[in-house]
């Protein structure tokens, strides 16, 4: 059974996910946490569920997804994996952060690189690698069909989309890996997103303003 813990870190209001299962490993998706306080909290939760760590995946490598990445992978002594034309973007971080205010970034190479049809190994479970550009030029989404989930990173929001107005955005691109992608899977798949609250499939197939397929149901 896949289980899947959200933290909201830093200014951005970044959801950062732990997703483990009966086995208590555990994989970190997207940690921006960017202090102390929130770097306590992730860790309090890991080991007070008992949790090894086995992975650290970036969906995407925009500043507020990114921001934990060198302390998860010096506290915990894993790799970080990410889509290879995310690296570019990876390594603008530093150069930028302290106009965000983050003066104190610690920057973090990618180990290894994901792409798409590649499977996730976590305990007896398996994620499937998605590749959903547009947000970013290298996004990727990872999908469990057991448990009818999928870590969308920033791609799909409740009612609404990631933005394309960043360096390697493209808003065509976008909405083909959400009707390719995304609104390929089942209606009833949970939806993790980047930001906010979680949704499904269904909702946003016949809801969503900017790219639902059912434009008669508001």
């Amino acid at each position: 059974m896949l289980s899947v813990k959200r933290f909201e870190f830093n200014p951005f209001e970044e959801n950062t996910y732990v997703v483990y299962d009966d086995t208590r490993q555990c994989i970190i998706i997207d940690p921006g946490c960017s202090d102390q306080e929130e770097e306590s909290a992730l860790m309090r939760f890991i080991s007070s569920n008992a949790l090894q760590v086995v992975m650290l995946i970036n969906t995407h490598c925009h500043i507020d997804h990114v921001l934990g990445n060198a302390f998860i992978k010096n506290q915990y002594h894993v790799k970080l994996w990410i889509h290879e034309k995310e690296e570019p973007l990876l390594k603008s971080v530093k150069a930028y952060a302290p106009n965000y205010g983050f003066y104190r970034y610690n920057e973090a190479i990618a180990d290894e690189f994901l792409k798409e049809g590649d499977f996730v190994e976590l305990g007896n479970d398996r994620l499937e690698v998605l590749f959903v550009p547009g947000h970013s030029p290298g996004h990727i989404a990872l999908y469990h069909k057991e448990s009818k989930t999928v870590l969308g990173g920033d791609v799909l929001f409740r009612s609404s989309i990631g933005r394309t107005d960043l360096p390697g955005g493209d808003y065509d691109t976008l909405i083909r890996s959400i009707h390719t992608k995304l609104f390929t899977l089942p209606d009833d798949v949970t939806v993790y997103c980047g930001h906010g609250p979680e949704t499904t499939i269904g909702y946003e197939k016949r809801t969503n303003p900017f790219c639902a397929l059912d434009t008669n149901i508001a």
